[in-house]
């Protein structure tokens, strides 16, 4: 698999990486103002990531920890810790709409980012920064909606690629922590790929130092790009 020629390629300076310390990090971004739907699905097959309007992919020099990696969901089976997620959780209701601004939607994100990275400068998220980082002017994205008695307590945001869904994020109530919702909405949006009739959800990228990735190394089969090859993981 090779990217579209006519493409151009911008890497950024070194910069700290977010997920593993003491490590320097590279990203790869493509050039915007050709970025559409159709050729995002190309390069997703190659291992790059939405965040607002931009693809980029880690380009660093002196590691290769991130290592992308998707679901082929036609073969997923629930295991035991699964079903008893989707057991927890089956009092849920859920909805599948198009990305959008809504203050319901951004309060839950505010709240989820207060609890999750206090005083880390990303608790104190604006209207415009949860718009850049979650929505792209070209992107097919969904929210699905998840909602207990009516309230709003999850959403997962999820491109929809030529091959399948692509997940971008989860947010949700920090205080329903014994529900597991950050599995739970990874098992909906596989339901909601396998409903499609799509191949692939994709699942970005799996550090497996980092004990904020460690969860996505759990759903099998799984798949990592090796070499600009698709290849089962043990």
């Amino acid at each position: 698999m090779n990217a579209p020629r006519h493409l151009q390629f911008f890497a950024t300076p070194p910069h700290p990486c977010p997920y593993l310390p003491e490590q320097e990090a590279i990203s790869l971004f493509a050039e915007p103002s050709l970025m559409d739907n159709r050729l995002y699905s190309r390069l997703a097959l190659l291992g790059f990531r939405r965040s607002g309007s931009h693809v980029y992919r880690p380009a660093c020099a002196k590691c290769q920890a991130c290592v992308p990696v998707r679901i082929p969901v036609a073969d997923f089976l629930p295991q035991r810790r699964d079903r008893r997620c989707l057991s927890r959780n089956a009092d849920l209701t859920s909805d599948w709409v198009l990305a959008r601004f809504s203050p319901e939607h951004f309060q839950l994100y505010s709240d989820y980012l207060s609890a999750r990275h206090p005083a880390g400068g990303m608790d104190k998220p604006t209207p415009e920064h949860y718009r850049q980082f979650l929505m792209g002017n070209w992107s097919d994205t969904w929210f699905l909606e998840l909602r207990l008695d009516g309230h709003l307590i999850a959403v997962a945001v999820a491109d929809l690629l030529a091959d399948g869904l692509s997940a971008v994020y989860s947010f949700y109530t920090p205080d329903l922590d014994q529900r597991g919702l950050g599995n739970y909405c990874i098992l909906r949006l596989i339901e909601h790929t396998q409903a499609r009739g799509l191949p692939y959800l994709y699942l970005g990228y799996w550090i497996q130092d980092c004990t904020k990735m460690a969860y996505k190394g759990r759903f099998r089969p799984l798949e990592t790009l090796i070499n600009d090859s698709w290849i089962a993981l043990p």
